[in-house]
């Protein structure tokens, strides 16, 4: 499985790539992935610090995708904003992060760590307590996520 993340500097720019590129190199890519999935999410705030589309201080990323339940996005992005980013931030190794939303109750959470044993840390000492004291059960309809080890090469 790979993960691929592309960060645009406005809609813009995105929406022109689309129109002129995408399709030429689309073409040219036929048969070298299966089942891939494309969202377009909307940066609503960051996580720690400004957020930089930069990965060269960073070993591993972690992202979490959710849908949260009809009537509860308001309170889910209050609680990212108001627990998790600030559990988040005070976690040795953890970079920056961006918390994004997609149309559809769709949300992603990016955070940028040093190393896979410092976001280790981070899970097993805070989790459960941050999840129970965020209301996740009661905000959440669907959680995927992936701890993603970055491959300095694949860096463009």
């Amino acid at each position: 499985m790979a993960h691929v993340f592309a960060f645009w500097e406005s809609r813009s720019f995105y929406d022109s790539f689309m129109a002129r590129s995408h399709d030429r190199l689309a073409a040219a890519q036929h048969g070298t992935y299966t089942d891939l999935r494309v969202t377009l999410f909307d940066h609503r705030f960051d996580v720690k610090t400004g957020f930089e589309p930069r990965f060269t201080d960073a070993d591993v990323v972690r992202v979490a995708h959710t849908r949260v339940r009809e009537g509860r996005v308001d309170h889910f992005a209050l609680m990212q904003e108001k627990v998790w980013n600030p559990a988040m931030a005070g976690s040795p190794g953890m970079i920056r992060g961006l918390f994004g939303e997609a149309p559809g109750r769709e949300f992603l959470v990016l955070s940028m760590w040093h190393a896979a044993a410092e976001h280790g840390k981070y899970r097993q000492e805070r989790v459960e307590r941050l999840s129970l004291r965020a209301q996740i059960q009661a905000d959440v309809e669907a959680l995927t996520g992936d701890v993603v080890d970055l491959e300095p090469s694949w860096t463009v």
